[in-house]
């Protein structure tokens, strides 16, 4: 084990006291951690009228009924659905009942591990492109946006290999535009009042929208008509061949662009953000990045890592694991009751917003020992299931898991075995959820190549 660091890393400030409809609304359009009372790090449930009835749920047997046992009893909330609906439309992600059923059954072959595998060379050799951008850096470096470009040329090239066609800066400054303009909270959502009442902020994000579905469709366009390519499937063309087994049914070309943006928007952001954490967590306790890149070195040498080497790499896995314990990329999930129900000895009705914060989750004192400190060697022994949800869990558990963990493991380690990284006094990130828990003014810190 390692010796602690007498400080936590960075951490939101969960609510004390309760706040007015348009306190909420404010604070949720800030950060929707903010929200979560500080008692649900010590409570299995916490329930409350704002606006609506809602229950925060960090019990993990109440979790496992949620999200395995009465899955079709809770399906993604209407706040959920609004963000994303005009955006990735009702893709895997978003969608429920038959309709998600035929969808995951089609894709999960796409995501078997011998494909996972064989895109590793992809994440090889963006870790190196990252490597070459580190050592031309001076001064301070802003590893958030260094992993965001890393992660996105994997999930392009994945998914497209890399295809001219492909407008990338367009693709990534829609959704960059669409996250800043459509995703925080509207009073609307925190009053409960209808879904098909326009929510104003988010009609802005439309024309990046349109850019969007735009270049995804042209890329699908091109591929139909292109001669066989060199290498391994990329995702379109094993989503192009892609039936769902019992029934034959094949995605039709707006459920293809729909998936394809579902798998963009989650495949780069979400590992970008794990890496950028995980580098301050590093950055943060220099025995463990030292005991790391002593691992990545004796394994790698000086070449980067591959999907080969993961076996090799265990206290980098567990940094990860780790870094998805402290910030979940998926921090705050919600569903709607649709039948009655109780959770904990609590009275769940329908129609009932039920939250998963997941962050509050991790960080439960009942769950984990120092629930607020960075110790990836926690991770050297198995935790609860419903305990640690970084992916969800039960059926719709992330089909890209081993997908993200393979890639945040091969960029991690060869990033670490090259470089020492160090924090910056005065320049914390500060961790805040939008759609994601994304590190508030960037994860700043010095980069020194290593001998």
């Amino acid at each position: 084990m390692f010796d602690l660091p007498q400080a936590d890393p960075a951490k939101v400030p969960l609510a004390v006291k309760p706040l007015s409809l348009w306190g909420t609304a404010m604070t949720g359009r800030r950060n929707i951690l903010e929200l979560i009372p500080a008692i649900a790090t010590h409570q299995p449930i916490v329930s409350g009228k704002t606006g609506a009835r809602w229950h925060m749920v960090m019990d993990p047997a109440a979790l496992r009924r949620v999200l395995k046992e009465k899955v079709e009893d809770y399906p993604k909330s209407v706040t959920t659905k609004l963000i994303l609906n005009p955006a990735i439309g009702d893709s895997l992600f978003v969608a429920e009942g038959a309709h998600w059923r035929w969808q995951r059954r089609a894709a999960a072959p796409s995501f078997a591990q011998r494909h996972v595998e064989a895109l590793g060379p992809v994440m090889t050799a963006a870790a190196e492109a990252s490597s070459r951008r580190l050592s031309a850096a001076k001064g301070p470096v802003d590893l958030f946006q260094e992993t965001v470009a890393a992660t996105f040329e994997v999930i392009s090239d994945v998914t497209f290999s890399g295809d001219g066609m492909f407008d990338r800066a367009s693709v990534h400054d829609s959704i960059d535009a669409y996250i800043a303009q459509s995703a925080k909270l509207s009073l609307m959502d925190v009053m409960g009042l209808p879904g098909w009442l326009p929510r104003p902020g988010r009609l802005f994000a439309e024309p990046g929208m349109k850019r969007m579905k735009a270049a995804a469709d042209q890329a699908i366009a091109a591929r139909a008509v292109a001669a066989a390519k060199d290498g391994p499937p990329d995702l379109l063309d094993l989503l192009l061949v892609a039936q769902d087994p019992e029934t034959g049914r094949s995605m039709n070309r707006d459920e293809l662009r729909d998936n394809l943006l579902t798998f963009i928007v989650a495949g780069h952001e979400t590992t970008a953000l794990t890496l950028a954490w995980a580098l301050y967590l590093c950055a943060f306790d220099p025995d463990v990045q030292e005991a790391a890149a002593t691992e990545a070195r004796a394994a790698l040498g000086d070449r980067a890592a591959t999907a080969a080497d993961l076996r090799a790499l265990p206290l980098t896995l567990r940094i990860v694991n780790e870094s998805l314990r402290l910030y979940p990329p998926a921090a705050f999930l919600s569903r709607t009751a649709q039948v009655a129900d109780t959770l904990c000895g609590r009275e769940v009705r329908p129609g009932d917003t039920v939250m998963l914060p997941v962050y509050a989750l991790h960080r439960h004192h009942d769950l984990w020992d120092r629930p607020d400190a960075f110790d990836p060697d926690r991770f050297l022994t198995a935790p609860d299931r419903y305990a640690f949800l970084p992916f969800g869990a039960g059926p719709r558990i992330c089909i890209g898991a081993s997908f993200a963990l393979q890639e945040a493991v091969i960029i991690l380690s060869t990033l670490l075995a090259r470089f020492l990284f160090a924090r910056i006094p005065g320049r914390e990130p500060q961790p805040r959820m939008i759609l994601t828990l994304r590190p508030h003014g960037g994860v700043w810190l010095s980069v020194q190549p290593r001998d």
